[in-house]
């Protein structure tokens, strides 16, 4: 009787291996439907179910989609693969040697080229002016769909998040003006802070959207002080905040209360620095002088070069500075400027206030006081690096165990909401896009309208969202922020939705304003992907790796599963491929990255 048993299982089971499709990817992928597999337990990527539907084997490739997810705007598979080969410290300094890609040329390009549209088609090119903030859209999206430098554009990024200006000023209508102050954050992104808070100081699109471009002298017979704009927030936001802090961020106590870190007179000392600065240089449309000078408006000025010091206007004598720090009399205005920004860059704040800035920016929401302390420590130079080395602390907060090992994923404050530009960026990168004559052209007013974020484009000087914004419920009763929520509300999360429909299925991903002057949408192109869909779940395995780095639930694969098998008519293929790439892309697990 246990023989015929036996003989009838392996009749059986030879049986099913006659009939079934024969799958080379995965043993078990993609038909493991009804199968229930338990076992002792179930720890972070492996599930008892991975034994048999093959994911199981991805778990390396799911760890570099991660890492990826954070230290790119987006990764395709071939990408995953070669990182997942040489491991993220040697794609970190591969990267460090990238050549960086800078948007002025591009945006400029552009422009030239919208312009010979517009002439061709009749128009007066004595008529056409510009370039103006949808050349800088066009040129950001160019670059970030075809360049190499993938590590240095994140960080860019995340540096005009904490470093703001916008073209929510008139910022708006001189393209220059945005386009180069983003390539002096590309510039420095593997550079020193140091450099980069006086590259900031010294532009003038910051000297413009903070008024401290041609800010004079205190005049007491006029009752004229300086302003005080740029002192403020030169502290503030750029380097220090405002209350004193550990190395681990926690913040210093005297008797129950923070300790600020500055007061207004503070705020009126460095004000005086931060005079007699003026434009640099001016630009091609004045015909009222050849040299610039202390009071040409921001339209006269070249935007490209940097504000120069004008001694006139330059306030004399003593600055007294944070702790009693003083600036002797008699100094010209730049070295004013030079100990101002030395004083704040070794005050012992910034290391702690800029890594949680970034670690917010490009890891996790919630870092730990140990995680914050370990990248304070790399920009004070505790590896024997110099203090502010950017790429020391970029590989302190990307190798960080927090940032990398398995057992902090599952952390009640691993979470972070996705950034809803991010979101699209990830989109363009992930997957092919059908790019005629290889132009990658989005004016981006579809996610400043609809999503309320776009590079650039900030509200205020204070970005999109500030860094401890906690939405009222669970996240702040539980202590925590979620600063990305800010931008998350019934609008713009049902504009989300219609959004990833228009970028799938409804029309294009990208688009111009060129009008019928060259007006070539880009289209996601899903058709690697459409074969997969005859077996929804490798589809879903494949878009689990490009999108969820392995952490889409059962609950979410199956509604993407049943979804799918109920599309059967026409092209099927290719409506299952986009439904199911749609849902995910709106689905808690990829909007939530741990």
């Amino acid at each position: 009787m246990k023989r015929m048993i036996f003989l009838l299982l392996l009749s059986f089971t030879y049986s099913l291996s006659f009939t079934q499709v024969i799958y080379e990817d995965y043993i078990g992928a993609g038909h493991a439907d009804g199968i229930v597999v338990t076992s002792s337990s179930n720890y972070l990527d492996a599930t008892a179910i991975k034994t048999i539907d093959g994911s199981g084997m991805d778990v390396p490739l799911f760890r570099t989609s991660r890492f990826l997810s954070q230290a790119t705007l987006g990764a395709d598979r071939s990408l995953i693969e070669y990182v997942n080969e040489i491991g993220p410290e040697a794609w970190l300094e591969e990267q460090f040697q990238e050549p960086a890609s800078y948007l002025t040329p591009m945006m400029e390009s552009i422009w030239e080229e919208r312009k010979q549209m517009r002439v061709d088609n009749g128009e007066d090119p004595d008529e056409l002016f510009g370039p103006w903030a949808i050349d800088f859209n066009y040129a950001f999206w160019q670059t970030n769909m075809t360049n190499d430098d993938l590590l240095r554009q994140k960080v860019a990024l995340a540096l005009s998040e904490i470093l703001v200006v916008s073209i929510f000023s008139d910022l708006r209508d001189n393209a220059h003006s945005l386009s180069d102050y983003y390539d002096m954050l590309i510039r420095n992104s593997f550079g020193n802070y140091r450099d980069l808070m006086k590259d900031v100081t010294l532009h003038i699109s910051m000297g413009y959207y903070l008024s401290h471009l041609n800010n004079p002298k205190a005049n007491p017979e006029e009752n004229q002080r300086p302003d005080e704009n740029y002192a403020r927030e030169i502290m503030q936001l750029f380097s220090i905040g405002l209350d004193e802090l550990n190395i681990d961020g926690t913040p210093k106590m005297n008797n129950g209360q923070r300790i600020p870190t500055y007061d207004n007179d503070d705020i009126k000392e460095f004000a005086k620095v931060f005079t007699g600065l003026g434009p640099g240089a001016i630009n091609m449309y004045v015909d009222w002088t050849n040299e610039p000078y202390f009071g040409l408006g921001f339209w006269g000025a070249d935007a490209t070069v940097p504000m120069k010091m004008y001694e006139n206007f330059h306030e004399p004598g003593t600055k007294t500075l944070l702790n009693g720090y003083v600036i002797p009399a008699g100094q010209t205005g730049m070295q004013d400027i030079d100990d101002a920004i030395n004083h704040l860059f070794n005050h012992p704040n910034v290391g702690p206030f800029l890594a949680r800035r970034l670690i917010q920016r490009l890891v996790k929401s919630n870092p730990s006081p140990q995680y914050i302390q370990r990248v304070a420590e790399a920009f004070n130079g505790a590896g024997g690096t110099p203090r502010g080395d950017m790429q020391t602390v970029i590989r302190a907060i990307f190798l960080d165990p927090e940032a990398r090992e398995d057992e902090y994923v599952m952390n009640e404050d691993a979470s972070r909401l996705r950034e809803p530009m991010l979101r699209f960026s990830h989109l363009c990168r992930a997957v092919p896009m059908d790019a005629p004559l290889g132009r990658y052209w989005h004016n981006g007013y579809d996610l400043i309208d609809q999503l309320k974020q776009h590079p650039l484009a900030s509200p205020t000087v204070f970005n999109f969202f500030l860094p401890d914004h906690a939405p009222v419920g669970d996240i702040f009763n539980s202590g925590l922020v979620a600063p990305e929520f800010k931008l998350h509300n019934t609008a713009t999360s049902i504009n989300y939705i219609n959004m990833v429909n228009q970028w799938l299925i409804w029309w294009a991903t990208m688009y111009s304003w060129e009008g019928d002057y060259g007006d070539m949408p880009v289209f996601a192109d899903l058709s690697d992907y459409t074969d997969m869909t005859e077996s929804p779940d490798v589809f879903i395995n494949e878009m689990d790796l490009l999108f969820c780095h392995g952490q889409m639930t059962d609950e979410t694969r199956a509604i993407i599963r049943d979804a799918m098998n109920g599309i059967t008519w026409g092209d099927y293929q290719e409506d299952r491929a986009r439904l199911g790439l749609y849902l995910l892309l709106i689905s808690p697990d990829y909007n939530i990255t741990k």
